[in-house]
């Protein structure tokens, strides 16, 4: 759940920076249990700067450490895509999680898979609850508002090898106050253009960070089983199901190999993969690794 401590209730200017102190403040790092926050003007990817970190200072980034910049310049999205935003226009943000249960068990590598939707469905709550809009997830890694991305979210294994328990990085790109104009493609938004009731950066990462780790310290405690309640609620499985655009529709989706699928999006599997019935009746499994592109057959979202 958010934790309300002290953030200024005074309108701030869209492009401002974060608020550190707010950011910053042991109470709210202590309410949701992030064990750093690390705030840094500019960088090329906070995702490649906690990799790099996770290699050389093992020690130094525990589980729910945090590092949010506010200028991105070489943001990396699934299959390498890179994209920049305009400084202070955009929430880029990336969590180290090394996945253990109440126990100090780790987490089977198999759920791992279910982390990046598991940011999805924070981002969501946020964006609705926080920000007032309709947003929605689209499989494997975007979330959407009306149709159009607001984010992306994009999932990376760390080194294993050292007795630790493995880590991933989980970074999240947001667009808060980009214009018509400064959007990477014409089927992108953001808080701005869709009119949302807030798009002050420090209030909505704070709102996210906690959202998240109330949902991953729950998921981990269920041992990452994806079927088990989850924060006092349905399970992962079904809360992610019931808010994914991609589901009860028609796709296409183009795969390694200049292969393409046309089918039914009908379900997700134990691993969060996707599971399409092609019009013969046959069921294909794709993985977030697998797919190139997922389109609607019909105009809705690309």
């Amino acid at each position: 759940m958010d934790v309300e401590q002290p953030v200024s209730s005074e309108p701030r200017d869209p492009r401002l920076g974060l608020d550190r102190d707010a950011l910053l403040h042991p109470d709210f790092l202590a309410a949701a249990g992030i064990s750093q926050l690390k705030i840094v003007e500019t960088t090329g990817s906070t995702n490649a700067d906690l990799l790099r970190a996770v290699t050389t200072e093992p020690k130094e980034w525990a589980d729910l450490a945090v590092l949010t910049a506010e200028h991105q310049t070489a943001g990396r999205g699934r299959l390498d895509r890179h994209w920049e935003s305009p400084a202070r226009s955009a929430i880029s943000v990336s969590i180290v999680l090394r996945p253990v249960n109440a126990q100090g068990l780790p987490v089977a590598t198999q759920s791992y898979s279910w982390l990046s939707l598991l940011g999805a469905l924070a981002l969501r709550e946020t964006l609705l609850e926080t920000a007032g809009l309709p947003a929605e997830i689209k499989w494997p890694n975007d979330v959407l508002v009306r149709g159009k991305k607001i984010a992306g979210i994009l999932a990376q294994m760390g080194p294993m090898g050292d007795g630790s328990v493995p880590a991933v990085i989980l970074g999240t790109g947001l667009n808060v106050t980009l214009g018509e104009d400064e959007l990477p493609v014409p089927t992108a938004t953001s808080l701005l253009l869709e009119g949302a009731i807030t798009t002050d950066r420090t209030v909505l990462l704070r709102s996210y960070l906690s959202r998240f780790a109330a949902l991953y310290r729950s998921f981990c405690n269920a041992d990452g089983d994806p079927t088990a309640g989850l924060a006092g609620g349905s399970s992962l499985h079904k809360r992610v199901e019931a808010v994914m655009v991609t589901l009860g529709r028609e796709v296409k989706a183009h795969l390694p190999g200049d292969h393409e699928l046309v089918g039914y999006a009908s379900r997700l599997d134990e691993y969060g993969s996707l599971l399409v019935v092609d019009h013969g009746g046959r069921e294909h499994v794709v993985t977030a690794g697998d797919v190139v592109h997922l389109r609607a057959t019909e105009s809705g979202y690309a």
